[in-house]
């Protein structure tokens, strides 16, 4: 497609930023929330706002300061890596570790802490006041492990996660602030040994409004479910994620999502939930009261579409939300890059959540009340070159598009925020 689009960068301020999956969310005061993301034993992960009226960024707070550790000698709180979840004035969000053991090409959890240093204490379950601006610091994760998937019940008061490298759901009960383990939802999760209790862990789950049950899904496919007060999880028995356009994965090896939905969110107006497949980029609607899947449409980009191929991230990706409208989907996704006629060609595996090779960085939208695909072009920096490593994604009010991705920053590979103008701006939609 000869379209393209381009983005405005922000540097924040934070030379040691690295990259961001999902923590990047609009605020109901208009505002821009993001986390930028840190693999330094000495220096947290830092929590920034950008504000659209006077397009200027300001540092919130550092998330191992906010937990109470900047003084412990603990490994850092390196990372958010979910959405901000909005709840009677607050956000919601959950902190990750940020630096790892590397087994076999695989990020670890450190057994042994470095000298100097202890042990990650665990991921924490923070709220931030957008009145105060005052942070609190609700509970933190057992075992020492980070926080890596989130969802909220806004209307009974609880809070869900999973756990890395384990894959324990984690439920927090906003209301008594107790915090239960639900116990391991996929194996060893991605602490598991390879070929035979390694399972890639679930990184999107949504609640049902109506009935406030908990869904998640596994690299096998499996539907799981919970609901506070189960003493565990159950799984649902008439549908899975088990099918042929996903393509064909072995759940006990790492460098996909398996079976997993990569994002997925609740559509009230359908009283279901929208979702993609990673890897092979078909959006599917999930009805979890009939226990029915339908394949929507394919909404990798155009040229990914032609070229038969899967996108070259190895999970796909999480730029995947509905926009100010609440009936366009927003979607940042990969396209394939071609020199002399030829497609650019990556590894042909990895081991983690990584590019495999180079690629273009896409925004598709997708309108659900008439089932309208649009491609609106590759985006690219005013400079020429291209984001990368692109795993978020928000909007605001003027439908102006927001991620965090990689740029040069004086001679040095940082990530941070960029802007995108709204697509639809000069157009009749």
């Amino acid at each position: 497609m000869s379209n393209t689009l381009t983005a405005k960068q922000y540097y924040s301020g934070f030379e040691l930023a690295h990259d961001t999956y999902n923590a990047i969310s609009a605020a109901s005061d208009g505002r821009i929330y993001y986390v930028l993301s840190s693999e330094s034993y000495d220096i947290g992960g830092k929590i920034y706002v950008y504000d659209p009226e006077t397009d200027a960024t300001a540092l919130l707070a550092d998330l191992t300061e906010v937990c109470g550790e900047k003084d412990s000698k603990a490994i850092p709180q390196g990372k958010s890596h979910v959405r901000f979840y909005e709840s009677n004035g607050k956000l919601y969000f959950v902190t990750h570790v940020g630096v790892y053991d590397m087994v076999n090409d695989m990020e670890t959890l450190h057994k042994v802490a470095p000298a100097g240093y202890q042990l990650y204490p665990g991921g924490h379950i923070l709220s931030y006041d957008l009145a105060s601006g005052k942070f609190e610091d609700l509970a933190i994760a057992p075992e020492g492990e980070g926080l890596l998937t989130m969802a909220i019940d806004k209307d009974r008061g609880h809070i869900y996660a999973l756990t890395w490298p384990l894959g324990y759901l984690l439920h927090y009960d906003m209301t008594t602030g107790k915090l239960s383990n639900i116990g391991l939802t996929c194996g060893r999760g991605e602490g598991g040994t390879v070929g035979l209790d390694y399972r890639v862990i679930c990184r999107s789950m949504f609640v049902d409004p109506a009935s406030g049950t908990l869904y998640l899904s596994t690299a096998e496919g499996d539907i799981l479910t919970y609901q506070p007060g189960d003493s565990t999880f159950g799984k649902l028995d008439e549908v899975d994620l088990r099918l042929d356009y996903f393509g064909s994965y072995d759940a006990t090896r790492p460098g996909s999502m398996g079976y997993n939905w990569r994002k997925i969110f609740w559509y009230e107006p359908q009283q279901i939930a929208y979702g993609v497949h990673g890897n092979s980029g078909y959006l599917f609607k999930f009805d979890p009261r009939k226990q029915q899947i339908e394949i929507v449409d394919r909404i990798a980009s155009l040229p990914s579409q032609k070229s038969g191929m899967f996108d070259q991230f190895s999970y796909g990706y999480l730029g995947f939300q509905p926009g100010p409208d609440g009936k366009t989907i927003y979607y940042l996704t990969g396209g394939p890059i071609y020199v002399d006629g030829k497609r650019l060609k990556g590894k042909d595996a990895i081991a983690k959540g990584a590019a495999k090779g180079l690629e273009n960085l896409h925004l598709v939208t997708y309108d659900l009340s008439n089932r309208k695909y649009t491609d609106h072009g590759a985006i690219f920096y005013a400079d020429g070159s291209r984001p990368t490593y692109v795993n978020s994604i928000t909007m605001d009010t003027d439908g102006n598009v927001y991620t965090l991705a990689r740029f040069m920053h004086n001679g040095h590979e940082i990530q941070d925020l960029i802007k995108i103008d709204n697509p639809f701006k000069h157009t009749n939609q």
